[in-house]
């Protein structure tokens, strides 16, 4: 077994947070590939979990873990209403209950064969509530759940109908000029669709954001589907069907 010599210079992370940061992988599969003798630094196989290392160290990754990588899926699905986004609650069933071969939409050109293994590990790269619906992404890829859900500014697209009367000052607040929670929110795109939905472009998902935001401004939320995650587009993917994303698609 191999370590990383100490260095009393300087912050040193663990590896496996190390290769996260680096955008490299998940912290799960960067432990795998350590255990498994794929990662080197500075020409040095390093086998042992915890091992540190230093920012400006040399990092290399074996080929067989790329190939490993290679084979993870994304799965868009067009969730409906009265599912949950991750794990059962209240009696109710997880989205991923429908990613199934029959509900496979019929539009899928990813060219990929479905195989039970992509079931493993899918894990939902952010949430919808039960009462919305709309285009959610799971994943096997750790990178790609970084992407979405580690803070970094993917903008999310919905389709809003709302209730009541909304002034012009009201619809600036929802651009920006709202709190929740006791922290301001970023700036929205908000803007009306039609007579009675908006469009909202948000870069956070706080818990039932959309829905506190109205509420404030005196608008009740009877509905709300999104469309768009960064550059992926729900499109014409059906209620309660699912494609693979393409190896050319990204957020």
């Amino acid at each position: 077994m191999s370590t990383v010599p100490k260095n009393d210079t300087g912050e040193q992370p663990r590896l496996s947070k190390r290769l996260g940061e680096l955008g490299l992988c998940s912290r799960r599969e960067a432990e795998s590939w350590i255990v498994n003798g794929w990662v080197r630094v500075d020409g040095v196989v390093v086998d042992v979990l915890g091992s540190r290392v230093r920012r400006d160290a040399h990092i290399e990754i074996d080929r067989r873990a790329r190939e490993q990588q290679s084979e993870l899926v994304t799965v868009i699905l067009n969730k409906p209403i009265g599912y949950v986004s991750g794990q059962a609650e209240d009696g109710y069933e997880p989205a991923t209950v429908l990613i199934r071969p029959e509900n496979r939409w019929g539009g899928d050109d990813s060219g990929l064969t479905f195989d039970p293994k992509h079931l493993s590990g899918l894990a939902p790269a952010g949430r919808l509530d039960i009462d919305s619906t709309g285009l959610m992404v799971y994943t096997q890829d750790g990178r790609v759940a970084k992407q979405l859900i580690g803070g970094n500014d993917v903008e999310k697209e919905y389709l809003v109908r709302v209730q009541g009367a909304l002034s012009d000052e009201g619809l600036a607040r929802l651009r920006h000029g709202l709190m929740l929670d006791g922290v301001r929110l970023k700036p929205a795109r908000v803007a009306w669709q039609n007579e009675d939905q908006l469009r909202f472009g948000l870069r956070e998902g706080r818990k039932r954001q959309i829905r506190r935001m109205c509420e404030i401004v005196g608008l009740r939320v009877t509905g709300l589907k999104r469309i768009r995650t960064g550059r992926v587009m729900l499109g014409a993917l059906p209620v309660g069907q699912w494609r693979y994303l393409r190896k050319d698609e990204g957020f």
